[in-house]
């Protein structure tokens, strides 16, 4: 049997890195065994429809690399792949349980279920589910508006099997009576779930284990229409960490409160679509070497349903940028130099350069957006405190720099402007004045840069500023300190 998954998200705003770890994980269900996987959109609810949602749902999935074999953009044998355009579907199938017995016309009106809520009870009291042929014929001809009801069995259990959470029991009695259909002709996400899920021979159901109550309601039906139930992958709760005033950690489900949760906010603050996809694989899911970097094709080799977890994750965004600067380390320096161009490009950075930086930057930074900063020093010299001559470990003073940016003047007009020969002529007259290299290096760095931090030494720091602004800033760090 060929597996076939689907994500079926509902256009209802960002893709929240919950759902899109649900559809990475029926992808690499799928993939791993030559399956196919289907997008499906589910926009039954119109009330919680947002314009370029769909979009939204388009752009993430390609960005993340899960390309789907079937769907509302590229077609397929089982459509169409959008609910709304399939709405002649469901009725008919409603009112074949109805027919046989497994569901009931309810012509309960707002008022008398609002009525029902208020009065502390839970769910619905089936006031329907009883009534006679001739009492339903009446209200139909009547022309009452009515919803579609599942008829739930009312004594003993249901029992079914989850791949990762075993078997599960749940009362009938904890069962509600699900509203099929709704007035409007709409069916529900319940409903529509299934049926979708039968005609487009889905084999395979992921989703989040807030389900697994609920999953008996979808085996009712099932077993009501004679249809094979699919594969059940329930996935465990995504969390998020919030650290309290007093330094104790509260873990509750991720949501926004614990910082940026879509897909392209995550994007937007410089974390590579492939280091989260990686990381968000590892979030319920762990190989059996105890691997952490992945690429997406890796993944799919490797994936097996037996390394997912019963017990939640917690959404770590430390990780996450452990994660992405592993990503970034492994570029090779035709990749790394695309991510980073529009830095260069903001502070005139010559394709001569680029090597060097590759080496420089790759070990430092963990997101491309740190480069604007790492790099501002490229830009006009800030106008520093002298302070910043001053070093302890570096063996630096205010004195001794004066000293040594007076030398470097002279040393530095005349070497060859390269790494090697700037740190051997700055080596050597170390050397000769028996003094550590950082005594020269670090005032050099500081003048040049007029920043402590920089990507790469003083020798990095030279060349790519070039050799007459690096003698022009030399020259002024000199100035603003020889008086003092």
């Amino acid at each position: 049997m060929k597996i076939r998954t689907r994500f079926a998200p509902s256009p209802t705003g960002f893709m929240h890195v919950g759902n899109l770890r649900t559809a990475l994980y029926e992808y690499l269900i799928a993939k791993h065994e030559g399956g196919d996987f289907v997008l499906r959109i589910e926009d039954t609810d119109q009330d919680r429809y947002v314009e370029g949602a769909t979009d939204v749902i388009y752009n993430t999935l390609k960005l993340a690399g899960l390309k789907h074999d079937e769907g509302p953009d590229i077609g397929g044998d089982f459509g169409p792949y959008v609910q709304s355009e399939r709405l002649s579907l469901y009725k008919p199938y409603a009112e074949q349980l109805v027919a046989s017995g497994h569901a009931y016309y309810c012509f309960c009106t707002k008022e008398r279920l609002e009525q029902l809520h208020e009065s502390g009870a839970v769910g619905y009291d089936r006031h329907c589910r009883d009534l006679s042929a001739e009492e339903i014929e009446a209200d139909l001809k009547a022309g009452l508006p009515y919803v579609i009801r599942q008829k739930m069995p009312l004594t003993g259990e249901t029992t079914y099997n989850d791949l990762v959470y075993g078997d599960i029991t749940v009362p009938n009695e904890d069962l509600d009576d699900q509203i099929l259909l709704k007035a409007d002709g709409f069916p529900t996400y319940n409903f529509a779930n299934v049926i979708d899920d039968h005609t487009m021979g889905i084999t395979h159901v992921v989703r989040g284990s807030e389900y697994l109550s609920s999953t008996p309601k979808y085996n009712e039906l099932y077993r009501a229409f004679g249809w094979d139930i699919p594969t059940y992958i329930h996935l465990p709760l995504i969390m998020g960490k919030t650290v309290n005033e007093d330094g104790t950690e509260t873990i509750s489900k991720l949501s926004k409160r614990h910082g940026s949760t879509g897909f392209m906010d995550l994007v937007n603050e410089g974390f590579l679509p492939e280091a989260v996809i990686n990381y968000i694989a590892l979030l319920g899911w762990a190989p059996s070497d105890n691997r952490e970097i992945f690429s997406l094709e890796e993944l799919t080799k490797v994936f097996d349903i037996n390394g997912i977890s019963k017990s939640p994750s917690v959404f770590d965004y430390d990780k996450l940028e452990w994660v992405n600067a592993e990503h970034i380390k492994a570029m090779d320096l035709e990749t790394f130099t695309a991510h980073a161009k529009p830095y260069y490009d903001m502070y005139g950075i010559t394709a001569d350069k680029y090597q060097l930086l590759d080496e420089i930057l790759k070990p430092r930074i963990t997101r491309f957006t740190q480069l604007e900063e790492k790099l501002s020093f490229l830009g006009n010299l800030n106008d520093y405190e002298p302070a910043l001559f001053e070093h302890k470990k570096s063996k630096s003073t205010i004195e001794s720099s004066k000293n040594m940016l007076e030398a470097a003047i002279s040393i530095l007009d005349k070497v060859e402007w390269t790494r090697e020969g700037i740190t051997d002529a700055l080596m050597q007259f170390a050397q000769s004045n028996e003094i550590k290299n950082s005594v020269i290096m670090w005032p050099v760095r500081i003048a040049a840069a007029g920043v402590a931090v920089t990507p790469g030494g003083c020798a990095e720091v030279l060349m790519l500023l070039g050799k007459d602004e690096s003698m022009r800033r030399i020259k002024i760090g000199y100035d603003k300190i020889k008086e003092l």
